[in-house]
């Protein structure tokens, strides 16, 4: 049985995407910086998620988990570019390079906006958890951020992911060991056993 579009007005498209999906922007955001560890690419990302939640509105059922839909629309987009990326990984941006070399002294202008990263996970994560959790594959590290930092359920994990909640499970399982591996020096350090 598959699933029926819903037909939304314009007014119910833009009340579902500024009262459902904008509350989520903060969550979005973070979650696409720790898949790509790149502020430009995650705001890229997090764009293409919002357009295509916007384009896509009339498949999402309200009632349902907004947030679950969103993430998995933003994680489809990261492991579609990432595809992308690996096919052609010698490409330049020749517009890059343009505004590096039409600069003074070669240095891009920067416009300074607030770090929402550093805002929502100040004092949350150190350095050494930050770093062994940014090293895991992507697989590994997308799951420990799903349910230990945004605190998914393993069957939202399951839709999100689109794997079955035993291979959530188990792959959670993994992931755990290998950050608990990871970080083992850093805990004795600390004086945990």
């Amino acid at each position: 049985m598959g699933k029926s579009k819903v037909g939304y007005n314009d007014i119910e498209k833009n009340d579902i995407f500024d009262n459902e999906f904008m509350t989520h922007i903060d969550a979005l955001y973070n979650f696409a910086y720790k898949l790509t560890h790149n502020e430009d690419e995650a705001k890229d990302l997090l764009q293409d998620t919002c357009m295509k939640a916007f384009r896509f509105i009339n498949s999402f059922e309200r009632g349902t988990n907004a947030k679950a839909w969103l993430f998995r629309i933003l994680k489809n987009s990261f492991i579609n570019d990432y595809r992308k990326k690996s096919k052609n990984p010698g490409m330049v941006d020749y517009q890059e390079v343009e505004t590096y070399y039409s600069s003074d002294g070669g240095e891009i202008e920067t416009q300074s906006t607030p770090d929402l990263r550093s805002e929502t996970v100040k004092g949350m994560l150190g350095d050494e958890i930050t770093n062994a959790l940014n090293s895991m594959a992507v697989d590994f590290r997308t799951v420990i951020i799903l349910c230990d930092l945004e605190g998914f359920k393993y069957d939202e994990m399951s839709k999100i992911l689109d794997i079955p909640i035993g291979t959530v499970r188990s792959r959670l399982h993994r992931a755990r060991n290998i950050l608990k591996e990871k970080l083992a020096a850093y805990a004795a350090s600390m004086g945990y056993k």
